[in-house]
């Protein structure tokens, strides 16, 4: 077991490591995606490796696939949001509409104060061209800065650049911090690391195609109903959903205002419903099971803590980074607890 003068130098180099990140996470963008393409393309490697393929060809592969489903997502994906986002902001007026002659009555009702959105809507309705060439307008105030441009571009150069690298040399890397270890605390660590390796490799490849596949269900099924907005609000159910019912009740809600807005009948709402429990069916019963499983073992009320908590601490990063933290540090835990109930304060505690 590590001595007190190695629990000092962990403490010290845990935390010289996490100042250093906090003030250089600007720089570390680029590094943290290209590691985290690298982690997800290093199994597709080892399989082909396995296969006496040399590993700089499998690399080559993997890479190249990698960068082709990049690249080719955005093309295929945006201009279809974009069309979507217009769709949205000729129907804006319309879901105003909605609101000041239904929901607005009602809240009036309860709470006795007048609301006016004539001047929300007329406004949406001079500017919806923004909204629909929402794409080009970042575009055009990216290049605005020539320095912004050139950061912008550098980091997006350097991605690949470092993926390539980190995916050749991934097991030499590992090796050399398993040799860094404290010989006696080694197996401990070594065990914890595959530990954690496993619960995310679980959450990010897993949860990944659950999303993908809940966008594709909550999307194909909602254009089946004839519901406009389906690819727009398909995603974002998809891409919410790995809170859990956040992805249901956030699409349930947002198709069930479209659809009646769109065709002011129930039938309509009821297909929505039928879309979504079809989804949350196939998630229960097929999708998580399958490629997710038990083993990250976080309670649903943690998995809200947690995104709620990474958002509060440091916004958009915190929600991407909150559950692949938090799985780890529940494995932390899982071992903590274990060494205490095997330690002699727990016996004596009996």
């Amino acid at each position: 077991m590590m001595i007190e003068a190695q629990k000092w130098w962990a403490l010290v180099l845990f935390l010289t490591t996490a100042g250093l990140c906090y003030l250089l996470a600007p720089v570390l963008t680029p590094f943290l995606i290209a590691l985290l393409l690298a982690y997800l393309g290093n199994p597709l490697i080892s399989i082909l490796c396995r296969h006496r393929l040399p590993r700089t060809l499998a690399v080559v592969l993997v890479f190249v696939m990698i960068l082709a489903v990049v690249i080719s997502l955005p093309l295929l994906l945006l201009p279809v949001i974009e069309m979507q986002l217009k769709m949205l902001a000729t129907r804006w007026p319309d879901y105003v509409d909605w609101v000041q002659q239904v929901i607005l009555p009602r809240l009036q009702s309860l709470v006795g104060t007048t609301v006016d959105v004539s001047v929300l809507k007329q406004a949406f309705s001079e500017h919806w061209q923004v909204l629909g060439g929402g794409f080009a307008e970042i575009v055009a105030s990216v290049s605005r800065s020539g320095l912004a441009l050139l950061a912008w571009l550098a980091n997006l150069l350097l991605i690949p650049v470092v993926t390539f690298y980190l995916m050749r040399d991934w097991q030499r890397l590992i090796a050399a911090i398993e040799t860094l270890l404290p010989r006696s605390s080694a197996p401990v660590i070594v065990l914890l690391a595959q530990q954690c390796d496993e619960v995310l490799a679980t959450f990010l490849r897993g949860q990944m195609l659950v999303m993908l596949a809940l966008a594709v269900i909550y999307s194909g099924g909602l254009w089946l109903a004839g519901i406009e907005l389906a690819l727009l609000i398909g995603m974002l159910a998809g891409l919410v959903s790995f809170v859990p019912y956040l992805g249901m009740i956030t699409g349930l809600l947002m198709a069930g205002i479209a659809g009646y807005v769109q065709y002011h009948d129930l039938s309509h709402l009821l297909s929505v419903a039928a879309v979504f429990a079809v989804g949350q069916l196939v998630e229960g019963f097929v999708l998580t099971p399958w490629l997710v499983g038990e083993r990250i073992g976080l309670h649903p009320v943690a998995v809200i803590f947690a995104v709620m908590a990474g958002g509060q601490l440091f916004g958009l990063t915190g929600v991407l980074l909150a559950l692949p933290f938090a799985a780890v540090l529940a494995v932390l835990l899982r071992y903590v607890r274990q060494r205490y109930l095997d330690s002699d304060a727990y016996a004596a505690a009996e």
